[in-house]
């Protein structure tokens, strides 16, 4: 297996792909005039967004081909670990890459809301796909920043990049909502298998020997980041993928507490709680009664 290559700063990178580094912490590179790069494994120290020219039309997104072939985007956070195997081959890459580092964002409005744009976590097969209108607006926004990075540095400098990278990113944010919606028969799909495998996992015996199962379960069993099944679900239902597995949990509980054999301790192990008392929290909050309460109404 290659090693993986680590990229701390933007200067680095900037080397890599033989640009020259007009700001220490942003760099935003047109990859079609970059040097010939060879396949790598890498992580960066950085946040880094590409948006590929590439045609997707022959990729395959669940059973649906992908229905935006002018572009893709995809968002890797500081750490994780993108790219493919060397072939020992030289490619030149195309598209734009956006790369900032976090010490840019540090006490600014994005550095605040960084965590909120879920998509720097999730897997490349759940990267944007953009219209050709909505890969205008994604280049004109680089272009803007690259304008900021190529201007001498002064007071306004930080603030001007920082506000249009969030704007960038926020146009993500609008445009991974119109992909959820126009992927809506693949969408429903994973909400039925997602159901199926709610139903599958408390009729079993795996609550008792592995506890209560994690929205993190379901994403992978699912073929899915955490962070794209937890916004897909949000964005269909309204719900939480959490709210979903506590609802579903309480609906097997209402069941099983009319069985006057068991205790509440005994279902609620059944049920994944290591201690009955979680389980009656719970069971309160959702239904405000106790299960006690529930099982004997005045």
């Amino acid at each position: 297996m290659n090693k993986i290559e680590h990229f701390e700063h933007v200067f680095e990178y900037n080397d890599l792909l033989g640009v020259e580094t007009l700001h220490p912490l942003v760099s935003v590179i047109d990859l079609s005039k970059s040097r010939r790069i060879r396949h790598m494994r890498h992580t960066f120290g950085f946040y880094t967004l590409f948006l590929k020219e590439v045609r997707c039309g022959n990729l395959i997104y669940g059973r649906q081909y992908y229905d935006y072939q002018e572009g893709t985007i995809v968002a890797i956070a500081p750490g994780q670990v993108a790219g493919v195997e060397d072939n020992g081959e030289e490619f030149q890459p195309k598209g734009w890459a956006l790369v900032f580092h976090p010490d840019l964002i540090r006490g600014t409005s994005l550095g605040r809301n960084i965590r909120s744009y879920s998509f720097f976590s999730y897997e490349a097969n759940e990267a944007l796909h953009l219209s050709e209108q909505e890969r205008a607006i994604v280049v004109d926004c680089l272009h803007k920043i690259r304008t900021e990075t190529e201007h001498a540095v002064d007071k306004h400098t930080r603030r001007l990049i920082t506000a249009n990278i969030e704007l960038l990113l926020d146009y993500c944010v609008r445009f991974y909502e119109r992909q959820f919606l126009t992927r809506s028969q693949v969408n429903s799909d994973l909400l039925i298998r997602f159901e199926t495998l709610l139903d599958a996992y408390f009729s079993s015996d795996r609550p008792q020997s592995e506890g209560l199962p994690s929205v993190k379960y379901f994403a992978e069993q699912l073929h899915l980041s955490a962070n794209y099944f937890g916004d897909l679900i949000k964005k269909e239902t309204g719900r939480t993928a959490q709210d979903h597995i506590q609802l579903k949990l309480i609906d097997v509980a209402k069941e099983r507490i009319f069985d006057v054999r068991k205790s509440v301790g005994e279902i609620a192990y059944e049920l994944g709680f290591k201690y009955p008392q979680h389980f009656t929290r719970l069971f309160k909050k959702l239904t405000g009664l106790t299960p006690k309460e529930y099982r004997t109404p005045n």
